[in-house]
């Protein structure tokens, strides 16, 4: 195992049905992980069987080579484990400066998440429920960050915002890893988290049918839409590795 997060073979149960089965995966300091796939495939009940959202019935969790399998979400979340999830969930009723400090440790904290979406800084004093869903979408990243974690999992942060806002909050991401952080991202807009991403997973049928260099997935527009379309044999055959061992 490695510094980061390392998962080790998960099984991810939803009621009575296996959602995601025997997965491993490696995001490490400073790179941004990319798992894409068809809808249903089984990306955020991944995510939530990371974050402990969903208990893994099997497998290993690791947060910097400590293992936290059986911890529960919220002290994953106090060792620096961040779960942003889908639906854009902000403080409605409070400020963007009340969102921030909510979760803020310290002002160093505030000020990292507005250096990262300077945007914000216009709206402190503006309800959470007033702003745009690019800006809360920015507010959810933001908040994030000011907790000063070391991994953060993002799910579908793209949802319903149009594509200028989408590039503006991929480059985030791509920025947070540059600054140190370990980013698990689920993206619809393959083609542009690509661009950002140092590894892709392809998720079909709750596995990977591909593991490897975001750079060569993108290369493959084949490749690429039959992840999309949940057809395994050409991810198979174009150097997809299946199960990735950590």
């Amino acid at each position: 195992m490695s510094a980061g997060l390392a998962v080790g073979g998960i099984t991810v149960v939803r009621g009575k049905a296996v959602v995601v089965r025997k997965v491993s995966l490696a995001v490490p300091p400073g790179t941004v992980s990319l798992v894409i796939g068809p809808n249903g495939s089984g990306k955020s009940s991944l995510l939530a069987g990371i974050s402990g959202s969903l208990k893994a019935a099997s497998g290993r969790i690791c947060l910097d080579d400590r293992d936290i399998t059986r911890a529960p979400r919220w002290q994953r979340a106090r060792m620096g484990l961040c779960h942003v999830e889908q639906g854009r969930p902000v403080f409605g009723g409070l400020t963007v400066r009340g969102n921030l400090s909510v979760v803020s440790r310290d002002r160093a904290g505030t000020d990292r998440s507005l250096e990262l979406f300077p945007e914000l800084g216009r709206h402190l004093d503006t309800r959470a429920e007033l702003l745009s869903g690019g800006e809360q979408q920015m507010l959810v990243l933001a908040r994030a960050l000011a907790c000063r974690p070391r991994v953060i999992l993002v799910d579908e942060m793209s949802l319903g915002l149009a594509p200028v806002i989408v590039t503006r909050l991929i480059e985030a991401v791509r920025a947070l890893a540059d600054d140190g952080l370990a980013v698990l991202l689920v993206e619809q807009f393959a083609q542009l988290a690509l661009g950002v991403s140092d590894r892709a997973y392809v998720l079909s049928g709750g596995c990977f049918t591909y593991s490897g260099d975001a750079s060569s997935l993108l290369a493959h527009p084949g490749l690429l839409r039959s992840a999309y379309l949940g057809d395994t044999r050409e991810a198979t055959s174009t150097g997809g590795s299946g199960q990735e061992g950590e």
